[in-house]
């Protein structure tokens, strides 16, 4: 039982106690004033009416028995009453619980727009609509993404036709060539090499979705030297910065230590960098700057590209999201890499943030010390 429904019991069995106690202090007052009036008044026209029912009645507030008798009455009224009492007790909680009932089954109803109960139970009320907008919300927001995944899915399975006939294509063109010049040798092994590349990042984004539905991630905690690693991943994307001219500078203290789960922290870093090189500027610098106070290790990513408008940038960190959406585009993924980095670093009770304005986007990663 929650606390909204134990105040409202606790107060509605309150009342009743209440009327309960006035009931049976104001009864037995009530009676004896009653016994008063009539023992002093002269009710001689009750006589002249009908001596038995005078006698009856004399008797009983003013007889040898009529204690015995004023005691049955109280016993009887009080009965009534505390019987009627409770039957409006009983009818009230019955109340409660049948506009509770109804109302829940307007939760899942896409007809009711706003649940309503009485004015006692309008704390309950407030939560059923609170609830029923979350529920609402929540299945918006997962339609959307079952949309975006079967899209990208579609997307997916097409482009992967592309690349596959491109591979076939030149293999076979140099299978069947006997006379075929070493540079169009060349030209054709690499343009299959790059549409075999291109079909093995298509089909690991297959897998990225697999694993993101299939499992659930778990920590394995260690301690990271955080400066090594960050100058291992930089050097990792030399390549990389070199397709668009770009370089990169990390700002962090010598030997900052971190404790994580390296693997999945690595995955982290992994996707901001390269979510910086995909979205940059050519001729640019990726700027990487830790700094850490008393209870946080803060870690930027920033690169120069494209403002990302405010309204992508809210669901930049949903999962399937894909800021370009073009097919054509190498840069987009399966738009579950910030969504994977968003869940890592929450399990390490952490937080992810973007930003974006005058052709500056940033994301910051804030991690507890220990």
């Amino acid at each position: 039982m929650n606390d909204r429904t134990g105040n409202l019991l606790k107060k509605t069995f309150q009342t009743f106690l209440v009327r309960i106690v006035i009931w049976s202090v104001s009864l037995p007052i009530v009676l004896l004033a009653i016994a008063q009036i009539v023992q002093r008044a002269d009710f001689q026209w009750a006589y002249d009416r009908s001596p038995d029912t005078y006698y009856f009645w004399k008797n009983i507030f003013d007889g040898e028995y009529s204690g015995v008798y004023f005691a049955i009455i109280f016993v009887l009224l009080w009965l009534v009453g505390a019987g009627t009492m409770i039957y409006i007790l009983l009818r009230k909680v019955f109340g409660y619980i049948n506009a509770i009932s109804r109302a829940s089954d307007g939760l899942l109803d896409k007809n009711v727009e706003f649940i309503e109960l009485p004015t006692e139970l309008e704390e309950f009320q407030n939560r059923m609509n609170h609830l029923k907008r979350v529920s609402e919300q929540n299945e918006r927001l997962a339609k959307e993404a079952e949309q975006r995944k079967n899209d990208l899915v579609v997307y997916l399975a097409h482009d992967l036709k592309t690349p596959l006939t491109s591979v076939i294509g030149y293999l076979t063109l140099l299978r069947d060539e006997n006379q075929i010049s070493e540079e169009l040798r060349e030209k054709y092994l690499s343009i299959s090499l790059e549409k075999a590349e291109r079909l093995e990042d298509l089909i690991n984004e297959f897998f990225e979705i697999t694993r993101f539905n299939l499992t659930n991630l778990t920590l394995e905690y260690s301690r990271v030297n955080l400066t090594r690693l960050l100058e291992q991943l930089a050097f990792e994307f030399e390549p990389m910065f070199l397709e668009k001219n770009l370089s990169s500078a990390l700002t962090i203290a010598p030997d900052t230590m971190l404790k994580c789960d390296v693997n999945k922290m690595q995955r982290v870093f992994d996707n901001l960098l390269r979510n910086a090189v995909n979205y940059s500027f050519e001729n640019e610098t990726i700027h990487i700057n830790v700094v850490q106070d008393a209870g946080h290790i803060i870690i930027k990513f920033m690169n120069h590209g494209n403002t990302i408008p405010a309204e992508k940038l809210e669901r930049i960190f949903e999962q399937f999201y894909r800021l370009d959406t073009a097919r054509s585009s190498r840069s987009g993924g399966a738009g579950l890499g910030l969504a994977i980095a968003k869940e890592i670093v929450e399990l390490h009770k952490g937080t992810i943030t973007a930003r974006s304005q005058d052709e500056r986007i940033e994301f910051e990663v804030a991690l507890p010390v220990s």
